[in-house]
């Protein structure tokens, strides 16, 4: 046994607190985006929009780095190259993706006071609650996906040459 395999279960207790703590983040900030409106005073404005920029920067974004790194780290030590873990991390990407939509529009909102209407939260809710959904699916069933349906010029080859040099090995 290697030496750092022993630090697998901690290292997944770390990730799951991580990924804990980014989905909470994911789900509250659109949430106090909505709080954002035109009509309260510029003092709750301004402590409203300082609590979500500081959540964002100091709290959401490192945790987010953290669970990345992380689930990285646990796919290379446990060498989990199946089809069903690229499935998860094409679904990370969009969580991802939703935490850069959060920043973006934190920023705008924060720049624009009054000129920026925040979305409702229950999109951003039901997309984050989908991709969380379907992450929790592939980690806990681990589904048989090794056949999954291709073109059949994919899987035959052609005999051309490629239109560039490969190097030799």
């Amino acid at each position: 046994m290697i030496w750092f395999e022993g630090l697998v279960p901690h290292l997944k207790a770390l990730h799951l607190s991580f990924v804990a703590v980014w989905i909470a983040g994911l789900i509250a900030l659109p949430r106090m985006l909505a709080r954002h409106d035109r009509t309260i005073v510029q003092a709750e404005f301004a402590q409203i929009r300082r609590a979500t920029h500081f959540g964002y920067v100091w709290i959401i974004t490192p945790v987010a780095v953290l669970a990345i790194v992380t689930g990285s780290t646990l796919i290379f030590i446990r060498e989990v190259f199946t089809v069903w873990i690229f499935g998860k991390l094409i679904l990370v990407t969009g969580l991802v993706g939703m935490h850069a939509w959060v920043g973006h529009t934190i920023v705008a909102v924060a720049e624009t006071e009054g000129e920026h209407e925040p979305p409702e939260p229950l999109v951003p809710t039901i997309f984050i609650f989908g991709l969380v959904v379907g992450v929790l699916f592939l980690v806990l069933a681990k589904p048989e996906l090794g056949e999954m349906p291709m073109p059949s010029w994919l899987l035959q080859p052609f005999g051309r040459q490629l239109p560039f040099d490969t190097p030799k090995p």
